[in-house]
């Protein structure tokens, strides 16, 4: 990926290995819900995590009957004819993919397992000057709604917005280290492409 540190401001960890040692952020600037966002997982900073940003300071997140609620509103979503197969981990699920309307306009792409989602969870209460992101593939993904292992992410974590897919590989197809087998693995139409 290619991630523009400079959309936030810099923290210790905009810098490699995040040797600074710089205690707040400079020349802050505020993540827009929606965003894609790189940051350092909670509890064990030397791994980078990649969530979109859904909960703002002072927000409340919900899913009740299987829908997402922000501030006790429900997340507009539109139906889409994407039912692709998603890897996640050992196991390959059955999605159906909508069309989700943030708060703010941002409409973003969001997968569901057809055989079971979440239904339903406690209230999410996010606290100052801490974030709240999901992984697009709902069901499939370690993100602040596991608040022992990941939870609210601080305005310090934050590394940067993600910008640009660079490189993309089908590791069920073959590995990097396998040159003779990229033709099949290597995924061009993800190549350069824009996130949002």
């Amino acid at each position: 990926l290619f991630v523009s540190k400079y959309s936030y401001g810099y923290s210790r960890y905009s810098f490699p290995f995040g040797i600074l040692p710089i205690k707040d952020r400079l020349i802050y600037d505020v993540p827009q819900r929606g965003d894609i966002i790189v940051f350092r997982k909670p509890g064990d900073e030397q791994v980078d995590y990649i969530k979109r940003l859904i909960g703002l300071p002072g927000d409340e997140i919900q899913f009740i009957g299987g829908e997402l609620f922000i501030n006790s509103v429900k997340v507009l979503r539109e139906t889409t004819s994407i039912s692709e197969p998603i890897r996640c981990g050992n196991y390959v699920l059955n999605t159906k993919t909508f069309i989700e309307t943030l708060p703010n306009g941002v409409k973003h792409l969001a997968s569901y397992n057809l055989n079971g989602t979440l239904q339903n969870s406690k209230r999410y209460k996010v606290p100052s000057g801490h974030y709240f992101l999901m992984g697009d593939n709902r069901d499939c993904s370690k993100d602040s709604r596991f608040l022992e292992d990941v939870g609210y992410v601080k305005n310090l974590n934050l590394v940067g917005k993600a910008r640009i897919i660079f490189f993309s590989n089908n590791t069920n197809k073959g590995s990097l280290l396998k040159l003779w087998n990229l033709h099949n693995s290597f995924r061009f139409n993800r190549t350069f492409k824009t996130l949002k």
